[in-house]
């Protein structure tokens, strides 16, 4: 048997085809080996900075292969049209077809700057904020009332108004630090705050929140099958590092 004269031609005209087929499975291959390429991830804005942002930086010392897109936005992006290949997410819980694995349980706490406190009218129990010009966030639940649960679990909602509000999360801080009022802001962001004595936790007695107590920081992704390995070493890399 032999090659026709078309059937040379095609041979000719496929093997180019067929070596750059051989070299891009290759790379595949060594991508899922060796942690290398573009690894676009997102997080909420604050977050990103405040707590991946840092995190980035020591990532890239350790593997300076990986090239990192980070976008940082309080809108939930479709991972899949985006391109996303990891995203961090504040929720109780996610919803749809994705891979979720929790990093970490978080909070809220009521602060105010240490200033504020001393000029300001007493805050002795949660129903003395609605006394207070507040510092809001815009989404509707934060800026109408927050819940406050005791140590024997007893709930209690109170109203809260002002006339300040401030997004994202960031602004609120600063704004908390500068004295103009109390605050309802998450505890990973406000913890280190606390500690330097630039903000004062008003009700360290009672867990506080505007939506649900059950809430946690996720690492997302897409899809389990063939996770490259500059995903699976950004996953090992953040998990212990958010925790702490």
């Amino acid at each position: 048997m032999a090659l026709t004269e078309a059937g040379k031609r095609f041979l000719g005209d496929v093997e180019p085809l067929l070596d750059d087929f051989e070299r891009a499975r290759e790379s595949a291959v060594s991508s899922l080996e060796h942690p290398s390429g573009t690894l676009r991830i997102t997080a909420p804005v604050t977050y990103g900075q405040m707590r991946i942002l840092p995190i980035l930086c020591e990532f890239r010392a350790v593997y300076p292969d990986v090239g990192i897109e980070a976008l940082f936005t309080d809108q939930y992006l479709d991972l899949v049209t985006n391109r996303i290949d990891l995203a961090i997410r504040l929720a109780p819980r996610i919803e749809g077809d994705l891979v979720a694995s929790k990093l970490m349980d978080t909070g809220y706490r009521v602060v105010a700057s240490p200033g504020y406190l001393r000029a300001a009218r007493p805050l002795t129990r949660p129903s003395d904020i609605s006394a207070h010009r507040c510092l809001l966030f815009p989404m509707k639940q934060f800026r109408t009332r927050w819940i406050f649960r005791d140590a024997v679990g007893k709930l209690e909602e109170v109203p809260v108004a002002g006339d300040l509000v401030l997004s994202p999360a960031g602004s609120l801080l600063s704004a908390a630090i500068a004295g103009l009022g109390p605050s309802l802001l998450p505890c990973w962001l406000v913890d280190p705050e606390i500690v330097a004595g630039r903000l004062v936790d008003i009700f360290p007695d009672h867990s506080v929140t505007a939506t649900t107590f059950d809430s946690a920081a996720w690492i997302v992704y897409p899809s389990r099958s063939h996770l490259p390995s500059k995903v699976r070493v950004m996953i090992d890399f953040l998990r212990p590092r958010i925790a702490d």
